[in-house]
């Protein structure tokens, strides 16, 4: 593996103030960095995006095919929701893995299902910003 893709999805800017008893103080830049300098010891390079709008991530997604190796992917609200970002990663054929920082089924009942996990390789939820290096380490290894 070479390239990987970093998408993360609404609101997940507001990482570090937004609901921290929930969500933690780490910032999305700093998850970035982080993700970036792990990879970068396995020699992977890793290009991150994130977006409120549903249609720039699976606009993402579907320029992933042949770009990259794999997509880490935190769809946050759109998890529950999105048959088009569920898909785009079906269509693009990237190994994908869905991440969220909280433990989506310890939440409210509406987190528990997710449209996306289905299309994906697997899901990491509940390990706060340590979920991204677990997925990282997942994709990185012969399946």
């Amino acid at each position: 593996m070479k390239k990987v893709l970093l998408l993360n999805g609404p609101n997940l800017a507001l990482l570090g103030t937004r609901e921290p008893e929930i969500y933690g103080r780490t910032t999305l830049a700093d998850i970035v960095e982080t993700v970036k300098a792990a990879a970068k010891t396995k020699g992977i390079e890793v290009d991150a995006f994130q977006s409120d709008v549903e249609g720039e991530l699976v606009a993402a997604i579907g320029r992933s095919r042949g770009a990259y190796d794999a997509i880490i992917i935190n769809p946050a609200a759109y998890t529950h929701t999105s048959v088009a970002i569920h898909d785009a990663i079906k269509a693009s054929g990237v190994p994908t893995v869905e991440v969220h920082l909280s433990n989506v089924y310890a939440r409210e009942g509406y987190r528990h299902g997710s449209l996306t996990a289905g299309v994906c390789v697997g899901q990491i939820c509940g390990f706060g910003p340590a979920g991204y290096l677990l997925a990282l380490e997942a994709l990185s290894r012969d399946r």
